[in-house]
C-alpha cells in the first residue's frame, strides 16, 4: 500500500511540474543555505586554526611592554639571552627557549633590492616555530657563537631577489644587509600569511650577528618559548611570569611590563567565535525551510480543493480516513524530500564554489547533510498534516457533489 501511495504521489508531482518546482523552491533555498553556511564555517575555521598553528605548537610569545610585539620602546626593558637561558632551566614543561631581536633593513643581491624583516636567532628559533628547509642547511653552533655573517632567507625575499619556482637557488649567494655582506646557506619552506602578515618576508642572522652588525646592542626583542607535548599552559605561564618579574626586579603591587602571547588560547577563541557564528548563520539559513514548509502547506491545501471529487470517490468505494490522511502526507513528504534532494546538490556544487573563492579547505559533513535531509522530509510532515487531515475527513457526499 505504502509503494502505491509513494508511485501516486510522485505522479502527482510529475503532473504539475512547475508548481511543484515552485512548492519546493523554499525548501531547496532553505537547505542549500544551510548546508553551504556550516561548510564554509568549518572551512574557515580550519584554515584559522592552520594558520595559527603555522606560528608554532604550543608557543608562547613573551615580548616587553604591555601589548603584544611592544617591543622595548618607552623606556620598557628589553630582555637578554640571559633570560632565554634562565627560563629554559628554571621551569619545567618548556621544550625550547628562543631569544629573537629584529630590525627592518632593506636587503640587496643579484641586481635587487628589498624592503623586508631581519630575524636575529638561534636555532631554537626554527624548531619552536616550526619551520623546515626547503634548500640548504641551518645554522652551526660555530656561526651562532662567532656571529659569523651568514643568513637564511624565506621565500617571499627568495622570489623577489632570485626569481624562479618556490626554493629555487638561492644558497650559496651573497646578500647584503645594510652595510656588510652574508652568505645565504639555506631557504625556508613557504608558510604564506599569518595572524602577523607574510611569515616567509624575513631574512634570519644569528643573533649575535644581528646584534653586531645591524642594530649595534645586545637587545631582545622576544622570547619564544615552545612548551613541550602535553605541558599544561596554566601554571607553566604562572612560572614564567613569576621568574620574569623577579628577573626584572618588579615589585608586587608593579604592573607587569612584558606581554605572554599564548598562541593555543588564540587558536581556541578564535575556533569558538566561528563556531558560533557559523551556527547563527546556519538558523538563520533555516528559516528558510520554514518559509518553505508554508508554500508546501498551502498547495497541499489548493490540491485538496482542486481533488475533492477525487477524494470523495475513494472515500465512497471503501477507503478509510487513515489511507487518505496517508496518502496527502506522503505527497507533502515527497515534495519536500525532493527540495531538501535538490537543496544538498546545490549546496554541494555553491559549497565548491565559496571555498575556492575564500581559499579555503573544503569541509564535507554528513551529519548536517542528513539532519538537513531529515528536516527537509520533518517539514513536509509538520507541513501536510493539516490539509491531509482535511483531506480525511471530507464528507463523501458532499465530496461529491463539489463542482
Amino acid at each position: 500500500m505504502l509503494l502505491s501511495m509513494l508511485l501516486l504521489a510522485l505522479r502527482s508531482v510529475r503532473r504539475n511540474l512547475l508548481r511543484s518546482f515552485l512548492t519546493i523552491l523554499g525548501i531547496v533555498i532553505g537547505v542549500a543555505a544551510v548546508i553551504t553556511m556550516v561548510t564554509l564555517g568549518h572551512g574557515a575555521t580550519l584554515a584559522i586554526e592552520s594558520k595559527i598553528a603555522s606560528l608554532g605548537t604550543n608557543l608562547l610569545m613573551v615580548s616587553p611592554g604591555q601589548r603584544i610585539g611592544g617591543g622595548g620602546g618607552g623606556g620598557v626593558p628589553a630582555f637578554t639571552e640571559a633570560d632565554a637561558e634562565a627560563v629554559a632551566t628554571q621551569i619545567g614543561g618548556v621544550a625550547e627557549v628562543a631569544p629573537q631581536a629584529r630590525a627592518s633593513a632593506t636587503v640587496v643581491a643579484n641586481g635587487r633590492n628589498w624592503a623586508t624583516g631581519v630575524i636575529g636567532a638561534t636555532n631554537a628559533w626554527f624548531s619552536a616555530g616550526n619551520w623546515a628547509l626547503a634548500g640548504g642547511r641551518f645554522f652551526t653552533p660555530e656561526e651562532q657563537a662567532a656571529g659569523a655573517a651568514v643568513c637564511i632567507v624565506g621565500e617571499t625575499v627568495r622570489r623577489e631577489l632570485w626569481g624562479g619556482g618556490p626554493g629555487g637557488a638561492a644558497s650559496g649567494e651573497l646578500l647584503r644587509i645594510r652595510q656588510f655582506s652574508c652568505q645565504v646557506v639555506g631557504v625556508l619552506a613557504a608558510k604564506g600569511q599569518g595572524g602577523m602578515g607574510d611569515q616567509d618576508d624575513s631574512v634570519v642572522v644569528p643573533l649575535h650577528t644581528l646584534q653586531r652588525r645591524v642594530t649595534g646592542n645586545t637587545r631582545v626583542n622576544a622570547l619564544i618559548v615552545s612548551m613541550a607535548e602535553g605541558a599544561d599552559s596554566a601554571p607553566l605561564k604562572a612560572s614564567l611570569r613569576q621568574l620574569l618579574r623577579e628577573r626584572r626586579q618588579l615589585a608586587e603591587g608593579d604592573d607587569d611590563n612584558f606581554n605572554i602571547f599564548d598562541t593555543q588560547q588564540l587558536a581556541d577563541t578564535l575556533s569558538s567565535t566561528m563556531g558560533v557564528l557559523t551556527d547563527l548563520l546556519g538558523a538563520v539559513a533555516a528559516v528558510s525551510l520554514l518559509v518553505g514548509g508554508i508554500g508546501i502547506m498551502n498547495i497541499m491545501l489548493v490540491s485538496v480543493t482542486e481533488r475533492t471529487r477525487e477524494i470523495g470517490l475513494r472515500l465512497a468505494v471503501g477507503a478509510v480516513e487513515r489511507e487518505v490522511l496517508l496518502q496527502f502526507l506522503i505527497e507533502a513528504v515527497v515534495l519536500s524530500a525532493l527540495g531538501g534532494v535538490v537543496g544538498v546538490l546545490l549546496a554541494a556544487a555553491a559549497s565548491w564554489g565559496g571555498v575556492r573563492l575564500m581559499a579555503v579547505p573544503w569541509v564535507f559533513d554528513p551529519v548536517i547533510n542528513g539532519v538537513a535531509l531529515l528536516f527537509a522530509a520533518a517539514i513536509g510532515v509538520a507541513f501536510g498534516y493539516v490539509p491531509a487531515r482535511r483531506a480525511a475527513r471530507l464528507d463523501p457526499i458532499e465530496a461529491l457533489r463539489h463542482e
